[in-house]
Formats: structure tokens, C-alpha cells, sequence
């Protein structure tokens, strides 16, 4: 039990803290507009309250199946072709990936299965929308698509109804992704 209370508590504060650093990145790349310093500080605070008083998790600590999430470096490397290759641009390829992914629902056979797609593949679409001068090529997209899979499988019972999570989650695996490379390239 105490395992489980320890791995809720442990993705709660990663995600607490990736999101306050976005916030912060954001704040220090327009510390001239005081309007944009007090948007950011008030989310900040926004973002303090609801990791304080909101109800982020469900009873019970439940893992998303690993059959569910090898859908999200899928969905990751479609929306990095339509956006990249294809010259879409970031938000027509995550809303083209996640509508094509929508369709799948409507499969007759495995129909159980094929109905908890969609939100895995949106998810990985999110990673597939990152700029190319962050995301270079596939494996790169392909890895911070795996690295998001893992975190959707982890925390599924985590953050229930908080809106924002698979893009959280999908920041988070291209945010360690670029670390890494960026550890292995000096």
C-alpha cells in the first residue's frame, strides 16, 4: 500500500514541477510584459491551489494497459510525418491524428479494445507537435513518444479530470528526451 501511495505522491510532484517550470520558462522568455508576469504568476498560483486542494487522484492506484499505451509513439510519429514531412503544421496534424484516431472506435471486432485508442493516440499526438528544431527526427519523436507511453501507463489514476494532462504527460517525455540527448551529446 505504501508503494503505491509513494508512486501517486512521486507523479504528482514530477508533474507539479515540469508544470511550474514550463510556467517559468515561459515568464523568463517575456520578462518585459508585465500583463504576461502577472498572467504567469497568477497560474502559478492557480496551479498551487488545485495540487492543494483539488482531488487529483482516484482510489486506488490503476496502471493504463501497456496494450493501450504502445498506441502513443503511433500516434507521436503520425502527427510528426503530417506536421514535418507534410508541412501541415503542428495543430492541423495533432487534429487530423486525433480525429483518424476517433474513427478507430468505430471498428466492430475488439470493440472493448479499440475504444480506449483514441486518447493514447492523441496523447502521442501532442509529442508529434513538437517544433523541428526540437524534435529533429523520427527517433527522437519515436523515443519521447515511449517516454510518454510510460507515463500515461503510471498515471492513469492520477490527476483524474484535470484538463491538460496528456499534454503534460507528452511534454514531460520530450522534455526528457532532450535532456538525455543533450547528457549523451557532451
Amino acid at each position: 500500500m505504501k508503494r503505491k501511495q509513494y508512486t501517486r505522491i512521486g507523479i504528482i510532484i514530477l508533474l507539479f514541477v515540469i508544470q511550474i517550470l514550463f510556467l517559468l520558462a515561459i515568464f523568463r522568455e517575456n520578462a518585459h510584459s508585465y500583463l504576461l508576469a502577472i498572467l504567469v504568476a497568477s497560474l502559478v498560483l492557480l496551479v498551487l491551489y488545485t495540487y492543494r486542494k483539488g482531488n487529483l487522484h482516484a482510489d486506488g492506484h490503476e496502471f493504463e494497459s501497456y496494450k493501450i499505451a504502445v498506441w502513443v509513439p503511433a500516434g507521436s510519429v503520425c502527427c510528426f510525418f503530417l506536421n514535418q514531412e507534410l508541412g501541415l503544421g503542428p495543430v492541423l496534424a495533432a487534429a487530423l491524428t486525433g480525429t483518424l484516431a476517433s474513427l478507430l472506435t468505430y471498428i466492430r471486432w475488439h470493440k472493448a479494445y479499440f475504444q480506449h485508442l483514441p486518447p493514447a493516440i492523441y496523447c502521442g499526438a501532442f509529442v508529434g507537435m513538437s517544433d523541428a528544431s526540437v524534435a529533429t527526427d523520427v527517433t527522437f519523436v519515436l523515443t519521447a513518444g515511449c517516454f510518454t507511453a510510460i507515463f500515461l501507463v503510471v498515471s492513469k489514476s492520477v490527476l483524474k479530470g484535470i484538463g491538460g494532462k496528456p499534454g503534460t504527460l507528452a511534454f514531460l517525455g520530450v522534455t526528457l528526451t532532450y535532456i538525455l540527448i543533450y547528457i549523451f551529446r557532451q
